[in-house]
């Protein structure tokens, strides 16, 4: 218990109040209205609680009265109340009073109702062991820097996106009910700034080179990074983009990064106590950078989706190559566009195996758990060879842009080839 502090916003809400309904309370205009306190008998049935109806004439409206049957104790928590005008010609001053208290009350209570981080109306209260209360999301982008309170600087256990954390059910209650449209508008733009639109707003993560159908394994801590995540998680999409950094500076007008990408899945999500995570992602597809911005610290960008030739201008290209006469000077350079693309295939299994038999590190068991065999697919198979092996970024990045399963198996054929001329 000495871990737990006070619901500081909920006793200034309190303080507050008690402090506007005493005023009114003071002046209330002489005009009774009879309270009736119907307990609800479902709520209350095994408790040792004094459950009598009660009934008393008090002055003031609704809220007044209801305020001070309660400030004398008689206000059962568990009850509904019913109102009768003793006067039956005071229903429009009362509705009048009601309302004046009402709007009052709301202006008072709404400062009290702003988070400290964000300073809007709280969305989905938590409120800490130290007794401070933040949107949940705001706390979770405090916690991504710190793990201390954003208020009063007290270092917190809990998890730094806060997931399992329960709202404040009265602060959330009070919203609900105080400020209903305030609260409905705050909710709305909350679901617009979250919502991600892949082509137009895109989350990218410049890092390393990733590929479609291949797995991308990532330690998250940068605090920028570990929003971009959480929101990726929280929308539902589990999407970000991939981008590998330019080997060289970049040249003016240039990004630091290369403008294309693969657009990757979480699949598994393990979160540490200190905040940071390891994920494991798995590409999705392909996609080349039209424009970026910055968002709370990380990119978006506009993307474009990149998808292969159709089968039948592959086969015709295909078709075309293996027929004629190549009127290259490189020989090897002309085996290659001779060969069929199963026969490129086969040319890449074998060095494969080879490798294999020469138990070649790159091709280590805990490598092959990671990513898996070699795949009988020409359209995975350069992307899993290039996950695999260990040449420089810059060859493999050239994957990304081909459009066409031949030219990506006859990119590898070239690997394999300066490879086996080093004598691997």
């Amino acid at each position: 218990m000495g871990d737990c502090g006070t619901d500081v916003t909920l006793n200034k809400i309190i303080h507050v109040v008690k402090g506007h309904m005493e005023r009114y309370k003071m002046d209330s205009p002489e005009i009774p209205l009879l309270l009736q306190d119907k307990p609800d008998l479902a709520r209350v049935a095994d408790s040792a609680m004094d459950v009598m109806p009660r009934s008393r004439v008090l002055l003031g409206g609704r809220l007044v009265a209801s305020y001070i049957l309660a400030d004398m104790g008689e206000l059962n928590f568990h009850s509904d109340l019913s109102y009768t005008i003793v006067d039956g010609d005071s229903t429009d001053p009362i509705r009048a009073l009601d309302t004046v208290v009402l709007e009052t009350l709301q202006e008072t209570v709404r400062s009290e109702l702003e988070c400290q981080v964000c300073y809007q109306i709280m969305l989905d209260p938590l409120t800490t062991s130290c007794g401070h209360t933040f949107c949940r999301k705001c706390f979770a982008r405090a916690m991504d820097h710190a793990n201390v309170c954003p208020m009063c600087r007290r270092r917190l256990t809990v998890l730094p996106s806060a997931s399992a954390e329960p709202s404040n059910k009265r602060i959330t209650l009070l919203l609900q009910h105080l400020l209903p449209e305030i609260l409905a508008a705050r909710i709305d733009a909350s679901r617009q700034e979250d919502a991600i639109d892949e082509q137009a707003k895109l989350p990218l993560f410049p890092c390393t080179l990733a590929y479609p159908q291949m797995p991308t394994f990532l330690h998250i801590f940068e605090p920028r990074y570990r929003l971009m995540i959480r929101r990726a998680m929280e929308s539902g999409s589990r999407k970000f983009g991939m981008l590998m950094y330019r080997p060289v500076g970049p040249l003016p007008g240039q990004h630091h990064f290369m403008p294309y990408g693969t657009v990757l899945f979480i699949e598994r999500l393990e979160m540490l106590p200190d905040g940071r995570s390891l994920i494991e992602t798995r590409g999705m597809y392909r996609f080349r950078v039209i424009n970026t911005s910055i968002l709370d610290g990380y990119l978006v960008g506009e993307v474009q989706r990149i998808d292969d030739i159709p089968v039948h201008e592959e086969e015709s290209i295909e078709a075309q190559e293996t027929s004629s006469v190549p009127s290259i000077a490189d020989e090897e350079e002309a085996r290659i566009q001779q060969m069929s693309t199963q026969r490129l295939l086969e040319y890449a299994s074998n060095f494969v195996e080879e490798a294999r038999s020469k138990s070649a590190r790159w091709l280590h068991q805990r490598v092959l758990a990671a990513y898996g065999q070699a795949p009988s697919d020409p359209a995975i198979f350069p992307y899993w060879l290039a996950s695999v092996l260990p040449i420089s970024e810059s060859e493999k990045y050239l994957l990304l842009p081909a459009t066409s399963v031949r030219e990506r198996m006859k990119i590898i054929a070239r690997w394999i080839q300066r490879l086996e001329a080093a004598r691997w």
